[in-house]
């Protein structure tokens, strides 16, 4: 049968790596909150209310059109064009081609930045197969104007970083609620790991400064990853309610969605 996603693919093993998966959304939680668009997210109410379950429904959703069959991981992705087309509705105007454009090349370079952060240096042929997976499942989303390959994305991203990103009220409620949905603790790990993941631009706008701790343990995380030792620290580091999601993500064939959600 055939998956969206070849089993040969570097998406399958970024996407199927509990711990890489968690840093993709650590990284891309910053640049997203400074995203001009994200009063979208705002509109249900959702995200703000939890930001941290937000975050595992996508990953869910993700790691759903990843590794599922093509039909399959196509009919999910037009589910999720029909909810965005009713919150459209429901709000009286259009995402714009760019603020879809923005969430998917987030994706693109946090998958890139997380693996080689926690494993290796990516070839240029791993990174034009990252870009490619994401521009088909930019494809079906309808959004246009997606680069084919790295080279011609890291352009098309350069550019947007420039122009798509902005501190606002919505970038400091976003952290607020970050901060109170994680605790204290879990909270600084995630600046942390922001400062080490996110690009110059975004770390200027948020004022992240140098990386602390964290980077300290990088080396030896790297060593006990090895030897699946990680596999506690992790639960250790997320929300109680959360660790059931987290010990589902290391599974490629992820079970069905219960029901696609809104942002």
């Amino acid at each position: 049968m055939k998956t969206f996603v070849e089993d040969t693919s570097i998406v399958r093993k970024i996407w199927g790596t509990t711990d890489i998966t968690l840093f993709i959304f650590a990284g891309a939680s910053a640049e997203f909150a400074l995203n001009k668009e994200v009063d979208w997210l705002y509109f249900t109410g959702k995200l703000p209310g939890d930001p941290i379950g937000r975050l595992f429904s996508t990953v869910k959703y993700a790691q759903y059109i990843l590794f599922k069959a093509e039909k399959e991981a196509i009919a999910s992705i037009e589910k999720i064009n029909v909810i965005h087309q009713h919150i459209e509705t429901a709000r009286g105007s259009k995402i714009s081609n760019e603020g879809y454009q923005d969430v998917l090349y987030m994706l693109i370079y946090y998958s890139i930045t997380a693996f080689e952060l926690l494993q290796r240096t990516l070839t240029n042929e791993e990174k034009d197969d990252i870009v490619n997976a994401f521009s088909r499942i930019g494809h079906y989303m309808h959004i246009h104007d997606i680069p084919a390959d790295y080279r011609e994305w890291k352009k098309t991203y350069e550019h947007q970083l420039t122009c798509s990103l902005r501190n606002s009220d919505f970038t400091k409620d976003l952290f607020q609620q970050y901060k109170k949905h994680l605790g204290t603790f879990r909270y600084f790990l995630l600046l942390d790991i922001q400062r080490m993941l996110v690009s110059r631009q975004v770390n200027d706008l948020l004022r992240l400064g140098r990386p602390r701790i964290v980077q300290l343990m990088i080396p030896f995380y790297r060593m006990i990853r090895k030897c699946q030792w990680h596999k506690q620290l992790i639960l250790m580091m997320v929300p109680s309610q959360f660790k059931a999601q987290v010990k589902a993500m290391d599974q490629n064939n992820t079970p069905g969605l219960p029901g696609i959600t809104t942002v």
